[in-house]
């Protein structure tokens, strides 16, 4: 396959600076194989989202991001509901997106292949969750998983962090936010059925791990037009220190304070019935606070893989 337009992003930060050297392998490696090239990296995802947006407007065969899951994120905002296909080459610290999809990971040449593959083959239809305030037509879109409790607070302060990197990173993050963790208040609204109390996780999974390879819904797929939502009621700080190991083999849905259901849609508030819940991550990257709107708009994206 040799000659498509293809429109790279680069997130240069990515896995310590590996996304800067993946990125400068993979354009050239597109250029010797005899496809245009036009680099999109700029020096604030804002404005590599305003690059990308131009660009898919000028006209390109495929959209390809280089980096972690949030420089995938970003991609996803750009050709969701449309034709253009994403491709990505995974050099991030969690890339599960990347795992979701089988992906290559820190691997040019694979990627390469893979990317090819699917730009002759047509690619591989995967849904996506467009989420937002309820009522408002501003949206965002998002692959993986919305975190809107505990593990949203964890996510919050891990960004902090420079060092450890990956897992690890969220393990310290976990003790610093037990700390002050009481359960919050919740309303859920899971297509017409309704939960409410205190909680302590709520995540509305799209694919199956978050948090560089944690198993948060274990039994998610990617292309199944539902949403699989994990709920943990609420727990003591000890009780969230003994659920937390279990994400990463994904067998705290069988803990007893934990409730798994499917649904096309979520609707998340806050609640009388404990403090205000975070704000809300997905993909790694902060969404805003509750009340949020989560629908799953099956093959909403065409990947190169």
């Amino acid at each position: 396959m040799s000659g498509a337009r293809l429109g790279v992003v680069v997130n240069p930060t990515a896995g310590h600076g590996r996304g800067e050297r993946r990125g400068h392998q993979l354009i050239q490696a597109l250029e010797r194989r005899g496809h245009a090239v036009r680099d999109l990296t700029a020096d604030s995802p804002e404005a590599a989202l305003d690059l990308a947006r131009q660009a898919v407007v000028d006209g390109l065969d495929a959209l390809v991001v280089v980096g972690g899951d949030g420089v995938v994120h970003l991609g996803a905002n750009v050709v969701a509901g449309t034709d253009l296909p994403l491709g990505v080459v995974a050099a991030g610290s969690g890339n599960d997106i990347a795992r979701a999809g089988g992906l290559p990971m820190h691997d040019v040449d694979a990627s390469v292949r893979a990317l090819e593959h699917g730009l002759e083959h047509g690619g591989r239809p995967v849904d996506a969750v467009r989420t937002g305030p309820p009522g408002y037509e501003a949206t965002r879109w998002y692959l993986a998983v919305l975190s809107a409790g505990f593990d949203a607070a964890v996510n919050a302060t891990a960004n902090t962090y420079e060092r450890p990197r990956g897992t690890a990173r969220y393990v310290r993050a976990v003790l610093e936010e037990l700390t002050r963790f009481r359960p919050y208040g919740f309303r859920i609204t899971l297509d017409d059925e309704v939960w409410e109390q205190s909680g302590t996780l709520v995540s509305v999974a799209n694919t199956s791990s978050y948090g560089g390879g944690m198993r948060i819904a274990p039994d998610a797929r990617w292309d199944d037009g539902v949403l699989d939502v994990i709920i943990a009621g609420p727990l003591s700080r000890s009780g969230v220190l003994g659920l937390f190991p279990r994400l990463f083999n994904g067998s705290h849905v069988h803990h007893p304070a934990c409730t798994v259901v499917r649904a096309r849609r979520v609707l998340l508030e806050p609640s009388h019935a404990g403090p205000l819940p975070p704000s809300a991550y997905a993909d790694g990257e902060l969404v805003g606070p509750l009340p949020l709107l989560a629908e799953v708009v099956p093959g909403a994206v065409r990947l190169l893989a």
